[in-house]
């Protein structure tokens, strides 16, 4: 679930997936929605001399869908891992399925989504033979989401803590927004440590500028979490009721959404009123 909740700078044209460059090439799955954008966002990636893909976030267990994955890796070489940002339904659904038929395994953090022995948590190096993934901890939308550095692509795959427009959800209290932050905080790290030069998001377009929208998330993230004081202040304390004030101006089918994020709102606020 990414859960769009807030309108930021990014792309406003539709988005149809395709080939982003020589090692990245996304298939969007056929699951639009206000909570998915344009689709799930089912990245395959490759390396240089190499004939192995690895599919992050292989999204619905739709057949077709699963069928044009496989078309596209076998134009390639042949799908050697399955990877998961994390385990919410529209990026892993149809993950054991793939991974079953191409014989290979399911690595994510949630042990519940893994298909064999081998996990996936921040600090992990998946060897491809000639080319890495870095797996970079970014908790916070939900609490086993991970991002993917591309060291030689100087891409970030980013999940659902990242977008390609809006913003995501913190799926409180599976996500909590201390964390979200600190996640958005080393992710901006990330783009000058590395060199990150384009964000690969769970849904949306390629962020063709991580580092002014990783400084717009944090910006939104925290004029938002003062507005909701301000509310709660003011004498509204019911969830439900604050969405009413702070989201008045985003549609009301993504309400639910912000409901979750404001109650992790009202929880970090809690915490740091406790301090």
């Amino acid at each position: 679930m990414s859960g769009r909740v807030l309108p930021l700078r990014g792309s406003t044209d539709p988005w149809a997936g395709g080939t982003v460059t020589g090692s990245a090439h996304c298939v969007l799955a056929p699951n639009p929605s206000p909570w998915t954008l344009d689709g799930t966002n089912t990245w395959l990636l490759s390396g240089p001399g190499s004939e192995e893909v690895v599919v992050v976030d292989p999204g619905p267990d739709d057949p077709a869908h699963l069928a044009a994955i496989r078309a596209r890796a076998e134009q390639h070489g042949r799908v050697a891992q399955v990877l998961l940002t994390h385990g919410h339904v529209d990026h892993a659904e149809g993950a054991r399925t793939l991974a079953a038929a191409c014989r290979v395994g399911v690595r994510a953090l949630d042990p519940e989504h893994r298909l064999g022995d081998e996990g996936l948590a921040g600090g992990d190096v998946v060897d491809l033979g000639g080319w890495t993934i870095e797996v970079v901890a970014t908790p916070g939308h939900s609490g086993d989401s991970v991002s993917m550095l591309v060291p030689h692509d100087g891409s970030v795959l980013t999940g659902d803590t990242v977008l390609g427009r809006g913003t995501s959800l913190v799926a409180w209290p599976d996500g909590l927004l201390g964390e979200y932050l600190d996640s958005l905080r080393r992710l901006r790290d990330l783009v000058d440590v590395s060199g990150v030069v384009r964000l690969l998001p769970g849904h949306g377009p390629v962020v063709a500028d991580p580092g002014g929208l990783l400084d717009a998330y944090l910006e939104h993230r925290l004029a938002r979490l003062a507005e909701v004081r301000e509310v709660v202040e003011s004498g509204v304390t019911e969830p439900a009721s604050i969405v009413e004030v702070v989201y008045a101006d985003v549609p009301t089918a993504v309400w639910p959404a912000a409901e979750l994020t404001v109650r992790a709102q009202l929880a970090y606020l809690a915490d740091l009123d406790a301090q």
